[in-house]
């Protein structure tokens, strides 16, 4: 494998799970529909989009949401029930009603869902969500990814705010250490000093990420950049950078979203930004 510049040393990923010189091919996960019927495929050169609320609310909102992602073309929702917010008087989430709300749009669409965990206590809730989601605030619980290390079921790493490519995928090591091979990494934007965004979503990290791991990389050009106007052009450049997927925040009421609402497209903007993405992996 070569590295795309010469001065960045590979050296310590040396005897790593994560690292290529352990595993040359990309893993590519497969993520079986409710019904049994077909798989959705990360890793494999597609464009697989996660799409829906940063926080479940209301069961009217959850599935009109989802109904109207999944028409547009996105193979699974995410919303989270449980929520780590920064002040302890902002909404943190339905909990275990909101799981039983993305069991509902499981079964109800046979789609596949999302949901962020925060405990591991809170594990056996999860039984019915496909893809467990560790969020950035998590990245470096150590504790939290030695549990997830030994379960079935694809974990989504988020990269920390903070963090440097190193330590994502020392933290990814953790999952894989323990015997879970099913890491799909995260790019969600750094906190630098640019005020304009919410964060800066760090493009450059797709594709050295795919040239240092074997892991899918996907990105969440919503958290990266927390304007709506931007999530577009981000996601096609995500997109054309290499990534494997895309998670973008929907809500059918942003001006009412309990979290997060303005960085959320509305449905038909997220419709707007599907049929841009068709064909967009021809320019990778």
């Amino acid at each position: 494998m070569a590295f795309i510049n010469s001065n960045i040393s590979p050296d310590w990923l040396d005897g790593l799970l994560v690292g290529r010189q352990d595993q040359p091919e990309d893993t590519i996960i497969e993520i079986e529909l409710p019904d049994g019927s077909d798989t959705v495929l990360v890793g494999d050169g597609s464009l697989p989009v996660m799409a829906g609320p940063c926080t479940l609310e209301t069961r009217e909102q959850v599935l009109e949401t989802a109904m109207a992602v999944k028409h547009a073309g996105a193979a699974f929702f995410r919303g989270g029930a449980f929520k780590s917010r920064t002040s302890p008087y902002d909404f943190s989430g339905l909990r275990a009603e909101g799981l039983e709300l993305l069991s509902e749009v499981r079964r109800v669409l046979n789609m596949p869902v999302v949901s962020e965990i925060v405990n591991a206590a809170h594990l056996p809730l999860f039984e019915d969500v496909d893809i467990i989601q560790v969020g950035e605030r998590n990245m470096r619980n150590a504790e939290l990814l030695t549990e997830l290390s030994h379960i079935d079921k694809p974990i989504l790493l988020k990269r920390s705010h903070s963090a440097t490519l190193k330590e994502l995928l020392l933290s990814a090591e953790y999952l894989l250490a323990g015997g879970n091979r099913q890491v799909i990494l995260c790019e969600r934007g750094i906190r630098t000093f640019e005020p304009m965004t919410r964060n800066t979503m760090d493009i450059s990290a797709i594709p050295l990420l795919k040239e240092l791991t074997h892991l899918p990389v996907i990105a969440d050009p919503s958290h990266a950049t927390g304007l709506p106007q931007l999530i577009k052009p981000m996601s096609m450049a995500a997109a054309v950078a290499g990534a494997d997927g895309l998670m973008i925040e929907v809500h059918t009421c942003p001006d009412e979203a309990l979290c997060d609402g303005g960085q959320a497209l509305v449905p038909e903007e997220f419709t707007e930004l599907m049929a841009k993405l068709q064909g967009i992996t021809d320019f990778r």
